[in-house]
């Protein structure tokens, strides 16, 4: 019987001391029993949520004491967030879900997860069910939308994001926000949420007492919201206005971004408030001093300056100053010598520049700069280097119908006009004669200064062959040359190389002539005596038929006579038949 005795727990049966009478035995027992009773009432029931301390953290669980004998065991991963980090340490206070008893292991089962569950529903009802704002920290992305944290999982759609819906909805990730609730299912596990709707609210209620405030010429703050070619949009406080970019700076702007950026707060000056259409313009340079002021004392004609490159066109370089202040540099003033199409060939935006003002003119903001006149203009010392009747030599850098273009030094050319490449041979194209980047020799014939002309000639290498010409070819002289052209007026033969003659359809035969190609054809080797020389027009006069009629009368004279008094009036008869020419 004693063995059995020691079996027992004292909390199960109490041990009968040997001086303890039956009354204090009855006593103590009634006080154990009562004991376990409170035990049994302090015990948790089925679907309550209770509080409880963290006492211990395994690996698969989570040991809470919640005040009864034995401690609970919740899933680790109920304490695990989307970081992948633990939430809880030892001492932390947490609020459980009482699921049921002691389970194999000796621990009450708990859960976590299903009392943030019904603490949140209960929070949502709270507030109002469907309808009613709640706060949630957005975790992360699913298809058509986001997930927000409201103690469970909300879904919240792309297009309940934002006011304007679209764009990257990763940057919302992480942010704490209120939303509305649009529906709600707790059998199912649902919950539809928006923060759309709460941000159009705040907005209404801001437009309104923005438009009612505001007046023009009011400087306020505004949040640019959106960037556009022609300038940005800025919120106001639920009312946007329209910053143009001409009014974002006083200097020049090739984008809207150059002076702000979406997110950007900026003070801004309404420059125009049309209530019933609710458009309002503003400008941002209106709220800072216009440096043209004074700019008429700062900047003198002929004054040298240093700018920045910051915009190149088509005719011209536009250099910045000061902030606001710019100078335009146009194409003409960029070289003395280069041709320049385009300002890029000298000059890229950023490049940092000296230039001379050549006007200003601040009622229209204009200034005139000049970058060539910050350098000797070699124009004028040409006339130096190369005198007239120079000699010089360069390469053809371009052929035109009037004449080729000779580089004499870099960025200076002269002209050799189509009349000065030959004395005698009449060239319709220089291209007949030259090719580009061939070299060639001239002569410097007159130099303009003034206009940046240089002439230049070819044929003045050599003598004029023309000053020799009436001496060799007298009135009367005999001689033969090679159809070089047929004419609808007459013939031409070449007399000697570059040395033409014209013999007149009525100088081609005694006879009357239809046409002169019934006559003779290019290349024909004909016999002429020369009528007349023209040193001023560089022309000779030959006749044909006057040599016929001198040789006929001289053959019938040889014919009468002896061959010596033939052969000695054949100059005579010439002479006679160029008088009569002459004076018919």
């Amino acid at each position: 019987m004693g063995d059995d005795k020691k079996t027992f727990k004292k909390k199960d049966m109490p041990i009968r001391r040997l001086h303890d009478t039956d009354e204090e035995m009855e006593q103590e027992e009634r006080g154990e029993f009562a004991e376990l009773y409170q035990d049994s009432l302090r015990q948790p029931q089925s679907g309550e949520i209770v509080k409880g301390v963290v006492v211990q953290i395994e690996a698969d669980c989570v040991l809470v004491d919640v005040g009864y004998k034995s401690e609970g065991c919740i899933r680790i991963n109920e304490f695990i967030d989307e970081t992948g980090e633990l939430t809880v340490k030892i001492g932390d206070e947490v609020n459980v879900f009482f699921e049921r008893g002691e389970n194999i292991r000796g621990h009450m089962v708990l859960s976590k997860k299903k009392a943030d569950s019904q603490v949140a529903w209960e929070a949502i009802a709270a507030a109002g069910g469907e309808g009613g704002v709640i706060e949630g920290k957005i975790t992360g992305k699913v298809k058509g939308g986001l997930i927000v944290d409201v103690g469970i999982e909300a879904f919240l759609p792309a297009s309940q994001v934002d006011i304007r819906p679209g764009g990257n909805l990763d940057r919302f990730i992480g942010e704490t926000c209120k939303f509305k609730v649009l529906k709600m299912n707790r059998k199912r596990g649902n919950i539809v949420l928006s923060r759309r709707v709460l941000l159009e609210e705040e907005r209404d209620k801001a437009r309104t007492t923005t438009l009612a405030t505001l007046s023009e010429g009011d400087v306020v703050d505004g949040i640019v919201k959106n960037i556009a070619d022609y300038g940005a949009f800025v919120d106001l406080g639920g009312v946007d206005g329209l910053l143009h970019v001409t009014d974002m700076s006083w200097g020049r702007l090739n984008h809207p971004s150059e002076a702000v950026k979406v997110g950007d707060t900026i003070k801004v000056k309404v420059l125009k408030y049309d209530r019933e259409k609710g458009k309002i313009s503003l400008g941002l340079k209106q709220t800072m001093a216009d440096p043209w002021l004074n700019v008429e004392t700062k900047y003198q004609i002929g004054e040298r300056v240093q700018g920045r490159v910051v915009s190149l066109t088509d005719y011209g370089a536009f250099i910045a100053l000061e902030e606001g202040v710019e100078g335009l540099v146009h194409i003409s003033e960029m070289s003395w010598t280069k041709r320049v199409r385009h300002p890029s060939e000298l000059l890229t935006v950023g490049d940092n520049v000296e230039a001379l003002i050549l006007g200003v003119d601040t009622s229209n903001r204009r200034i005139s700069l000049g970058l060539k006149q910050t350098e000797v203009n070699p124009w004028t010392v040409i006339g130096e280097r190369y005198p007239v009747g120079t000699k010089i030599e360069g390469q053809i850098k371009n052929i035109t119908d009037f004449g080729v273009f000779i580089g004499i030094e870099d960025g200076i050319d002269g002209l050799v006009h189509v009349s000065d490449i030959s004395w005698t041979k009449r060239i319709k194209h220089p291209g007949e004669l030259y090719s580009k980047g061939q070299t060639v020799q001239a002569v410097v014939l007159n130099i303009d200064a003034e206009n940046e002309r240089l002439s230049l000639g070819i044929k003045q290498l050599t003598p004029d062959p023309w000053e020799e010409i009436p001496s060799k070819f007298k009135p009367g002289t005999r001689i033969k040359g090679k159809v070089t052209s047929v004419t609808d007026f007459g013939v031409f033969m070449e007399i000697e190389e570059g040395i033409e003659g014209l013999v007149h359809i009525s100088e081609l035969s005694q006879e009357k002539l239809a046409s002169t190609k019934d006559f003779a054809a290019v290349g024909d080797e004909l016999e002429a005596v020369v009528l007349n020389v023209d040193t001023v027009e560089k022309k000779i006069a030959l006749s044909i038929k006057s040599l016929q009629t001198a040789i006929d009368k001289a053959e019938l004279a040889s014919y009468m006579g002896s061959q010596g008094e033939a052969t000695s009036n054949l100059g005579a008869l010439l002479k006679e038949g160029l008088k009569k020419s002459g004076d018919e």
